[in-house]
């Protein structure tokens, strides 16, 4: 089994394995992902100014053989006759990663390029056609890590449940391709903030946040003048962190202020932020950032929880989970709209259990 966790540069030893790459701005590799860390690395690491990096301990565990597969033959049959596969999922090529990670370092690099428009388009094409090819209607967030720097990763991360969100909510194809670029973007202004503030392994104080906060402006200076991309972008860009209650910045703004776009990338961008570790918090597990999304009615707009909550599936079908009554189960079938609630095989029993519909399900919960 695989232990990720985050070592401050001075703390680290000889022969700890890096579970990130670390590259210079030109994208040179320096130090590759898997490399066993030695005191002329570790010296290069603290040299460049990299506060901390993370480390991996242990080995894949190999593939699990499907767990119906020795079942008795009871259980087996009511598996198969209520299995239903979930909706396609976006899937994304490692050459189509390694494109996509390559086009989005460039961009947070390169913000005054002339190539700038011609790269945001490119990638947003790689994740338009990665959506269009099989239809897809749905989005696990553990297979979409492009990059091991949180900045790149969290804005493909954003751009696709963006995209994923639109698209299941009925809107147009030009605005499922501005919302990935709004995703893409969103974050954008970051590049213009001190390196000892972004880069801080520790949580910000007030003054320092004071100036992290400024990024939404800060994207939207950047976008505002490249004329290629609609004005609506550059506002989601801005407004991504405005709350419906008017609790958010950088303005304050109520929901009838804010423009469709940003709904929808705020509900990516805090459920993408709860999940993803850093290294000054642990990341929340997919139920429990769901569950925070769901508390959020009066800060995310109401359409665009219900799209997201229609976009992620946190118990794929023929994964095993244990529930509240001790037994395990099989998921068979996962509820639209009811993502925490799919309905399951007893593995034990071979009972089947519909925990959104069934009312004498109501007290049975995944533990």
């Amino acid at each position: 089994m695989i232990k990720r966790f985050y070592v401050r540069t001075n703390s680290l030893r000889e022969g700890m394995k890096i579970d990130q790459s670390i590259k210079d701005r030109m994208d040179r590799t320096l130090i590759a992902r898997g490399t066993a860390l030695d005191e002329y690395l570790i010296e290069g690491l603290k040299k460049r100014g990299i506060p901390g990096v993370y480390i991996r301990e242990g080995e894949d565990e190999p593939e699990a053989e499907r767990p119906e597969a020795n079942l008795p033959p009871l259980v087996r049959h009511n598996i198969e006759k209520a299995r239903t596969p979930d909706p396609a999922k976006v899937k994304l090529s490692e050459s189509v990663k390694k494109r996509i990670s390559q086009g989005i370092q460039y961009l947070y690099n390169n913000s005054d390029s002339a190539q700038f428009t011609d790269t945001t388009t490119k990638i947003t094409n790689d994740l338009m056609k990665a959506i269009n090819d099989n239809d897809s209607l749905a989005v696990d967030i553990s297979v979409l890590k492009t990059s091991d720097e949180y900045t790149f990763k969290h804005s493909v991360d954003v751009a696709t449940m963006s995209m994923i969100i639109a698209k299941n909510q009925g809107l147009s194809s030009k605005d499922i391709y501005n919302i990935g670029i709004a995703g893409l973007l969103h974050d954008m202004g970051k590049s213009k903030i001190p390196p000892e503030i972004l880069n801080k392994p520790a949580r910000l104080n007030d003054e320092e946040f004071a100036v992290m906060k400024q990024h939404s402006e800060l994207g939207y200076k950047i976008l505002k003048d490249k004329k290629d991309f609609s004005g609506a972008i550059s506002l989601a860009v801005l407004q991504h962190h405005e709350k419906m209650n008017g609790t958010g910045y950088p303005f304050g703004c109520t929901s009838d202020k804010i423009v469709d776009y940003a709904k929808i990338l705020s509900v990516a961008d805090v459920y993408d932020a709860l999940v993803t570790e850093r290294p000054y918090k642990k990341s929340f597990s997919q139920r429990t950032a769901v569950e925070m999304i769901m508390s959020m009615t009066a800060e995310l707009d109401i359409t665009a929880m219900k799209s997201f909550l229609e976009s992620v599936i946190l118990y794929p079908v023929d994964s095993t989970v244990h529930l509240s009554t001790g037994e395990d189960a099989l998921v068979v079938k996962n509820n639209t709209g009811s993502v925490l609630r799919p309905v399951v095989v007893g593995l034990s029993t071979g009972n089947l259990y519909n925990l959104a519909e069934d009312l004498s399900c109501n007290n049975i919960v995944i533990a």
